[in-house]
C-alpha cells in the first residue's frame, strides 16, 4: 500500500510562523508603536510653555540725583549712551493646559492598552486557526491512509473476482457487484486525497510553511 504520510512540522513551529507572517497582526503591532510615539509626544508638549527670553536696549539714559547737605540741596544730572542686555527664563502653564495634558496622556495610554489587547486577541485567534488546520490535516491524512488500504484490498478482490468470473466460478451479477464496490472505494479514495491536499494547502497558506 502506498503511504501518503506527510512531513508535518511541530505545531509550535507552525504557530510561530503564522504569527510572524500574518500581515494584519504586523499592522496591529505597528499601530502600538505609533501610539507609543504619540504618547511620548504628548508628554513632551509641556515644553511649549517653557522658554528663554532675551532683549537688548540701546539709547541715552539720563540720571538725576539729589545731594542734601544741611539746608542746601544740590541736584546732579548726567547723561550716558549705553546698551543694556537682558536674558531670562519663563514658564507659563495655564490651568486649562494642565488638565488638558493629563486628559491627553490618559487617552494615549488607553489607546496603547486597547491596541495591545487587540494584538493579544488576534494572536489567540491565529493560534486557534492553526490548531484547527493542523488537526484537520492530521485527520485527513489518517482518512486517506484508511482509504488507500481499502482501495488496495478492493483491487485485490476485483482481480480475484475477474479470475473467478473468467473461470465461471461466479455469476455476472456478483462480478458487477464487486466492480461497483471497487469503483465506490476508488471514488472515496480520490475524495480523501483531494481533502488532504486542500487541508495541506490551507495550512501552508496560513502559516507560510511548506509541507512535503
Amino acid at each position: 500500500t502506498e503511504s501518503f504520510k506527510l512531513l508535518i512540522p511541530e505545531l509550535e513551529v507552525l504557530i510561530d510562523s503564522a504569527l510572524a507572517n500574518n500581515g494584519m497582526l504586523g499592522y496591529r503591532k505597528d499601530e502600538i508603536e505609533v501610539k507609543k510615539a504619540n504618547l511620548k509626544s504628548k508628554r513632551r508638549n509641556w515644553t511649549r510653555n517653557f522658554g528663554i527670553q532675551a532683549d537688548t536696549r540701546y539709547g541715552n539714559f539720563n540720571n538725576f540725583s539729589n545731594n542734601v547737605s544741611g539746608s542746601d540741596v544740590v541736584t546732579l544730572a548726567s547723561a550716558t549712551t549705553q546698551t543694556n542686555y537682558g536674558v531670562g527664563l519663563y514658564l507659563k502653564i495655564p490651568v486649562f493646559d494642565i488638565f488638558n495634558r493629563k486628559s491627553e496622556i490618559k487617552q494615549a495610554k488607553t489607546e496603547i492598552s486597547q491596541a495591545e489587547n487587540l494584538v493579544k486577541f488576534q494572536e489567540d485567534e491565529i493560534k486557534e486557526i492553526v490548531i484547527r488546520y493542523y488537526e484537520d490535516l492530521l485527520l485527513k491524512e489518517s482518512l486517506l491512509e484508511i482509504q488507500a488500504t481499502n482501495l488496495s484490498d478492493a483491487k485485490v478482490n476485483m482481480e480475484m473476482a475477474k479470475k473467478e468470473f473468467t473461470n465461471g466460478q461466479i455469476e455476472i451479477y456478483e462480478y458487477i457487484r464487486i466492480s461497483d464496490i471497487t469503483a465506490g472505494v476508488a471514488t472515496e479514495f480520490e475524495k480523501a486525497k483531494s481533502n488532504l491536499l486542500l487541508a495541506k494547502k490551507l495550512l501552508e497558506n496560513y502559516t507560510g510553511v511548506q509541507i512535503n
